[in-house]
């Protein structure tokens, strides 16, 4: 790969881009945004559940494999400090984007939730957006952030 100088968006698929991958990315743009997009937490798999929804066997070979969304945030905000990053894989709730945002994301991403909220109405989009900020703003009031930044900077407890 060559410099290129631009902004890049790379985007990962459900495996998570590990710190070694985010380092070398880093290094072949001035300005990028990358979007770790780990493993699913909470047995929430794109692709088991993709394979299931289109009436086939699940695969369960490499229904584990990658790294999961947590994980893969803590260690590319640490191998590129400067890297602007959105969390994805998993993020169904305010809380979720809360989370991400204290390890490191600089935003989050969802498509399932909103997409279902769109398939019963405009209303329904609107409702569920109030509720993730309301939720976001809730967990920030919890942890003692009072702005995004703040909620950057909090001290964080990994439980095993």
């Amino acid at each position: 790969m060559q410099e290129t100088g631009t902004s890049v968006v790379v985007k990962e698929v459900g495996s998570g881009i590990s710190a070694e991958v985010a380092v070398r990315l880093k290094r072949r743009a001035s300005k990028r945004l990358t979007w770790p997009a780990g493993v699913e937490p909470r047995g929430m798999r794109w692709k088991p559940k993709e394979r299931q929804r289109q009436g086939k066997p699940a695969e369960t070979t490499f229904a584990d494999w990658g790294i999961p969304t947590d994980e893969a945030l803590i260690a590319v905000r640490q191998a590129v400090p400067g890297l602007q990053i959105v969390a994805s894989g998993g993020i169904r709730t305010g809380l979720d984007i809360a989370k991400s945002i204290a390890l490191g994301a600089d935003m989050a991403a969802f498509g399932q939730p909103l997409l279902a909220a769109a398939l019963a109405s405009p209303e329904k989009v609107v409702e569920f957006i109030a509720g993730i900020i309301h939720e976001i703003k809730i967990t920030m009031l919890c942890v003692g952030a009072k702005n995004l930044d703040a909620l950057k900077n909090i001290s964080l407890v990994c439980r095993p």
